[in-house]
């Protein structure tokens, strides 16, 4: 299953289809169809939130998911797929892969997150393991600790890089992760535009993910109503 995925994905765009519970497409049969609209645009993959979302995309589209369960726990900062709890639970559908937090912050439960990696290679062999990190040096923390690929997803989420942007100096962040690393990389946060995600990938990341560009309407047409606004000063 690990080679035939990232092989799948190479050169190609993954689309988050993600909406939270405050969000008016909140719904595991929207985000399928969010899914299926991706795929016959020729989307490679799927990145997706919470069981109950994964299982009804994946019966619905024949394209393989990367899973996250978004979870907050007192205390912590983490919270893509932050324990064991939400790994057990996503297997549930048998993603191709899952995605977690590989920012190395204070993480609830008893596991850090080399003994978390360690439990799911443990419990679930085949599957393909994703690494969400914001800094360079977590990019090389996760390739050490055996993450099949790295993704660029928390650069400007966490306390360290707030403020900073994917496209800062013509992606200057991802020529860093791409030089310090040797597993694959996936371009992913804020990618806004289809120049900037075929950017990424001439840069070299092995995929790129795009979300809100695509599957958020209400961040599209802010774009727009700013840009009309801007248009009037």
């Amino acid at each position: 299953m690990k080679p035939s995925m990232l092989s799948l994905i190479e050169g190609k765009l993954i689309v988050s289809c993600q909406a939270l519970e405050n969000e008016p497409l909140h719904s595991s049969f929207i985000m399928s169809k969010m899914a299926l609209a991706a795929a016959q645009g020729g989307a490679c993959a799927i990145r997706a939130n919470s069981l109950p979302d994964v299982q009804t995309i994946m019966e619905t589209v024949d394209l393989p998911v990367i899973a996250i369960i978004k979870r907050d726990y007192p205390g912590s900062g983490v919270y893509i797929t932050p324990t064991l709890k939400e790994v057990d639970e996503l297997m549930v559908a048998n993603p191709a892969m899952i995605a977690l937090d590989g920012t190395g912050h204070e993480r609830p439960g008893q596991l850090d997150l080399r003994g978390l990696v360690a439990a799911i290679r443990q419990r679930y062999p085949q599957l393909l393991l994703m690494a969400d990190i914001a800094t360079v040096e977590e990019a090389r923390d996760a390739a050490a600790l055996g993450f099949d690929c790295v993704g660029t997803t928390l650069h400007g989420y966490t306390a360290e890089t707030k403020g900073q942007i994917l496209a800062t100096n013509g992606c200057q962040f991802l020529r860093d992760v791409l030089a310090a690393v040797d597993v694959p990389v996936i371009a992913e946060g804020n990618v806004e535009t289809p120049e900037m995600a075929a950017h990424c990938l001439a840069l070299g990341a092995h995929a790129v993910v795009v979300g809100g560009a695509i599957t958020r309407p209400q961040q599209i047409t802010r774009r727009f109503v700013n840009a009309i606004a801007t248009s009037r000063l």
